[in-house]
């Protein structure tokens, strides 16, 4: 590969854990992103030091064109082309950065060649129909929508066809030997980009993901002569290389629990997907010196993010993916989110401010955090060495607020690592600082009208007033971290940024998120997985003093009005 130079790409923040992956630069623009940063100097004060300004402000001097329209319109759009063999993490490449770029406020869409072949190709085996399962191979979207375990859309596209027995198309499907196989193959290719292109010129889309092997130079070709035909469309390749063993095999098992091989017993599936490996490597042609030369643009993602070649990236959105991808993993780790404890200001429904807990906040922070210190440390363990070890294993962040400080005071005993971060504080409500939602309703109706109806889009006036749409610009490199970490980590933050985080996580869409319900002295536990998160929440009992399991996801309902 004839890059520039290489260097090992630093990651910044909290101190490194495990190996860092090496990048290669071709000619990588990242003078527009937030690389050089993880916490950049914020243009507004803080809680402490922005003054109280009780300055009334006309709804006319606030934008009135939709920022998320705005941004969506600000530069070329982006069509981002998976290749590479099968079981290689190329899906999950594909929903890390749909949900990154969706949460991040780019209206972000994958498109998976894979499920429109099983939706409109007729089986190349006859399926295992019978009494038991009776579903149909073959469903086509809009007979399949509204029946569950029938049809998900995992966030945009072709819509994935679910609950039926078996393979539909087994490896001889795949055989780059069989020219009528081929031929299918290219067509629904080349029939999910325009699907796609349609997509981002008439449905507002931003950025959109063509998941598929496309696996050779005939087939990349292909795609970058269509899209070529389109104005202002910017193409950027992500090829995903596996070669540890372990991480393969792990892929494959993951890739047998796909719609493909449903209900099929294992030792079928796993061999009739080994043939269609084999039949892919037959086949494959890795980006090329000669598509190098041609002036394409790649990034190429080696053993889920160990190493990270980029070639010919410019611009804002393509730079960012390669900044992202660089931070990801799949080593299994657990996040405990929660807000502080019960404030004076909580106590009487009043925002913002700095006021201290409450009792009945303070028993709660007690309590969550020798929860969470005996989920950290074995209780049998007695070897102060492997204490010390388990413990360096949990960091604990939270704000600078006094709330969110006193919340933690259980691990400032010097043996955790604790960090504070500015950027975890609560939205600043400008001149409604300090008030009650009915004082603000009252003295400012105008602003209430306004925060009424979106509240997503909605900045509170006065000097440092914010928006949910700015916490999501300041918390981006708090998710970034969080993505690079494989450490466990605590947050106890406050009612905004845990709905931000908990919509990154838990997938759930921007215009949901100011509605999510995230109630006082409740702990979730999430554990990033593959394709989502498993979610356990634990609810404080004042009367026990125990945190116990209420539930999962489930309970990260949207019904909250504050």
């Amino acid at each position: 590969m004839r890059s520039a130079y290489r260097f090992i790409a630093k990651r910044l923040g909290t101190p490194p854990t495990g190996s860092e992956p090496s990048i290669d630069i071709g000619s990588l623009d990242l003078n527009d992103t937030d690389a050089t940063s993880l916490f950049p100097r914020r243009s507004t004060p803080t809680h402490s030091d922005r003054p109280h300004v009780d300055i009334p402000v006309s709804p006319k001097t606030r934008a009135t064109k939709d920022a998320l329209a705005m941004k969506n319109e600000l530069g070329p759009k982006l069509v981002i082309v998976m290749c590479g063999l099968p079981a290689r993490g190329k899906s999950y490449i594909c929903k890390k950065l749909s949900k990154y770029l969706s949460w991040c406020g780019f209206k972000t869409k994958v498109f998976n060649v894979g499920n429109r072949r099983r939706i409109n190709v007729p089986p190349t085996v006859t399926p295992n129909i019978n009494e038991e399962n009776p579903v149909s191979p073959l469903l086509h979207p809009s007979d399949a929508l509204g029946r569950r375990g029938s049809i998900g859309d995992n966030g945009g596209g072709s819509p994935t066809v679910l609950g039926r027995p078996g393979t539909l198309h087994d490896s001889s499907f795949f055989d780059p030997t069989n020219k009528e196989f081929k031929a299918t193959r290219e067509k629904l290719a080349l029939e999910t980009l325009d699907e796609l292109i349609d997509w981002l010129k008439f449905d507002g889309g931003k950025i959109a993901i063509h998941d598929a092997t496309n696996s050779t130079v005939e087939r990349r070709r292909a795609v970058m002569d269509r899209i070529k035909r389109e104005k202002d469309i910017h193409v950027v390749f992500v090829e995903s290389i596996c070669t540890e063993g372990e991480v393969l095999e792990q892929n494959i098992r993951m890739k047998l629990q796909g719609p493909d091989y449903l209900n099929m017993p294992p030792e079928e599936a796993m061999a009739d997907f080994r043939a269609r490996m084999t039949n892919y490597e037959r086949a494959y042609e890795t980006i090329s010196d000669e598509e190098e030369d041609a002036g394409i643009s790649y990034i190429k993602i080696i053993n889920v993010g160990k190493k990270v070649i980029a070639h010919n990236i410019h611009g804002y959105l393509p730079s960012q993916c390669v900044f992202y991808l660089m931070q990801i993993h799949i080593k299994e780790r657990t996040l405990w989110l929660s807000r502080h404890g019960e404030s004076t200001y909580n106590r009487v429904n009043r925002i913002g401010g700095d006021p201290p807990l409450t009792p009945h906040g303070a028993r709660y922070a007690k309590a969550m955090n020798k929860f969470v210190q005996e989920h950290a440390v074995s209780k049998e363990e007695t070897n102060p060495e492997k204490i010390a070890a388990q413990r360096s294993h949990l960091q604990i962040w939270s704000s600078t607020l006094l709330r969110a400080l006193t919340s933690i005071e259980g691990f400032e005993d010097g043996n955790w690592e604790v960090y504070h971060f500015k950027v975890l504080g609560e939205i600043f409500a400008g001149i409604c600082e300090d008030m009650t939602y009915g004082e603000i309703a009252s003295t400012y109706p105008e602003i209430w009208e306004e925060r009424s109806k979106n509240k997503l889009m909605f900045r509170y006036p006065g000097p440092g007033g914010e928006s949910y749409l700015d916490v999501i610009e300041r918390l981006r490199p708090i998710i970034v971290e969080l993505e690079r970490m494989e450490n466990d980590i605590m947050i106890v933050t406050h009612q905004v940024v845990m709905r931000t985080l908990l919509a990154y996580f838990c997938n759930i869409p921007l215009e949901d998120m100011p509605a999510i319900a995230v109630p006082l002295h409740s702990l979730y536990k999430v554990v990033p997985k593959p394709y989502g998160a498993d979610v356990e929440v634990y609810q404080w009992n004042p009367e026990t003093d125990e945190m116990a399991l209420v539930g999962g996801s489930e309970l990260i309902s949207v019904i909250d009005s504050a």
